[in-house]
C-alpha cells in the first residue's frame, strides 16, 4: 500500500455512505492523530487503538445526524506521496467558507486548519472534509 492515509479516508467514506456504525483501519500513529482531530473537531463519535500483537486495529466508531446522515459529507486527500503538499503559516486558509477543516501535519502535531493559523505555523495538509 502505497498510501495508508488515504486508505483510511476511503475507509472512513465508504463506511460512511454505507451506514455502519464503526470501521477497522490498519493502526498507525499519524492514523491514530488524524482520528483524533476528527473526534476533537466533532466529525466521529470515537476511535479506539486495538493492540493486536502486531500492527494494531484503529476502530473508528461513526457519527450520523438524526436523519442517518453522516457527519463526513466530503472527504479528500490533499497532499499525496506523489505530490506533498505544504502551507506556510499565512498561507493556511479556511476550508468551504469556514464550515470544513483541513487536518495538518506541523512540527507540533498534527491539528487542524485553524489551530494552525492560531499559533502561526504551517505544514503539510493532509486532507480536507467538510
Amino acid at each position: 500500500m502505497s498510501d495508508p492515509i488515504a486508505d483510511m479516508l476511503t475507509r472512513i467514506r465508504n463506511a460512511g455512505k454505507a451506514k455502519h456504525n464503526s470501521v477497522d483501519i490498519p493502526g498507525s500513529k499519524i492514523k491514530t492523530e488524524v482520528a483524533r482531530v476528527l473526534k476533537e473537531s466533532g466529525y466521529i463519535r470515537n476511535y479506539k487503538f486495538i493492540n493486536d500483537g502486531k500492527q494494531g486495529i484503529l476502530r473508528v466508531h461513526l457519527k450520523y445526524t438524526g436523519a442517518q446522515k453522516p457527519t463526513i459529507i466530503n472527504i479528500e486527500r490533499v497532499s499525496k506521496p506523489s505530490r506533498r503538499t505544504y502551507l506556510n503559516a499565512k498561507s493556511v486558509m479556511p476550508v468551504y467558507n469556514g464550515l470544513g477543516i483541513a487536518v495538518m501535519s506541523t512540527s507540533q502535531g498534527v491539528m487542524t486548519d485553524k489551530a494552525a493559523r492560531e499559533k502561526n505555523i504551517g505544514g503539510e495538509v493532509l486532507c480536507t472534509l467538510w
